[in-house]
């Protein structure tokens, strides 16, 4: 008798279509929609009437770029928050990082681990509410320096750019460096402990064995996280929404892209300029990351053709 087949390829095939199913639906659905919108003009409801809406091809792509618009302002912006946070962040992260995986230290890591990640549970609505409060006029952090400086006058720390800027890089800053710095050390664990043994033999001292093997090994890690930080910073909203008050004040110097996207969602209701500026976000979010993965990651060196037998 013979006995029936089991298909494996078939289960297979069944466990992973959940998360197909979900992907289609909340993703690459909305994904086409904001697409597809983005070639419409505004639709508007006048009574009972819908006025709209009306196909317009790529004119709120050129719309969006005119120069009263500001996109260029709120890109640079953008990309100022994310920079002035994400560099102590990798700073700090591999510092840490290196630390508490060395072995001649012996330092338990579990209680770190978690006092860095702490940041990372609480809201970034409520990290920006806490800032908010703790550097306003009458915040604690004013009196300490009235105290200090003697002055009668607190310092307006949300009516300037810079300081304004460096709280929300401050706060992007305590609530992610935490969840790299554990990223970092579960790479540097995974490099064999043999090479900083031999290393070590060889005479190197703790700066040659970081840069020399540290840093190599652990490449695909940081390629990962300069990504996912590059299009989490592209993304920033919630932090800078709070401390600035809707991004209007200080001249508008740290409103973001997303900010910008919100008020055509809110204010004007102009949802095919929103998907315009969405695809336009999209497209620099996928440049940028190719960019910096054709860049960061490891060049294999080329292989020579072996010569053909009996060739000239």
């Amino acid at each position: 008798m013979h006995r029936k087949s089991v298909s494996y390829a078939k289960w297979g095939y069944i466990f992973i279509a959940p998360f197909f199913i979900v992907f289609a639906i909340f993703t690459l659905v909305p994904l086409v929609s904001t697409f597809y919108n983005s070639l419409f003009e505004n639709y508007t409801v006048m009574g009972y009437q819908q006025i709209g809406p009306n196909f317009v091809g790529l004119d709120n792509f050129s719309t969006i770029f005119d120069e009263e618009n500001d996109l260029g302002k709120y890109f640079v912006n953008t990309f100022i928050l994310w920079i002035a946070g994400f560099i102590p962040q990798i700073f700090f992260s591999l510092l840490f990082a290196s630390w508490f995986t060395d072995l001649r230290l012996k330092l338990k890591t579990g209680a770190y681990k978690v006092i860095f990640y702490l940041p990372n549970v609480i809201m970034a609505a409520a990290m920006g509410m806490l800032f908010f409060t703790m550097f306003s006029q009458n915040g604690p952090v004013n009196s300490i320096y009235m105290k200090i400086t003697g002055s009668d006058a607190p310092y307006m720390f949300f009516t300037h750019a810079n300081s304004q800027r460096a709280i929300i890089a401050l706060i992007n800053f305590l609530m992610w460096f935490g969840n790299t710095t554990i990223m970092l050390m579960a790479a540097i664990n995974g490099i064999d402990p043999s090479l900083y043994e031999s290393a070590q033999i060889d005479g190197a001292n703790p700066t040659q064995t970081f840069f020399k093997i540290t840093l190599p090994l652990i490449r695909p890690i940081l390629l990962y996280v300069l990504i996912t930080s590059l299009i989490g910073g592209l993304q920033m909203y919630d932090v800078p929404q709070i401390i600035t008050q809707d991004g209007l004040s200080c001249d508008r110097t740290s409103m973001t892209v997303v900010m910008y996207l919100q008020r055509y969602l809110s204010v004007s209701k102009n949802y095919g300029m929103a998907g315009a500026l969405s695809v336009i976000l999209f497209i620099v979010a996928a440049v940028l990351s190719m960019i910096i993965f054709t860049t960061v990651q490891e060049r294999e060196p080329k292989k020579k053709k072996p010569a053909a037998k009996g060739g000239k």
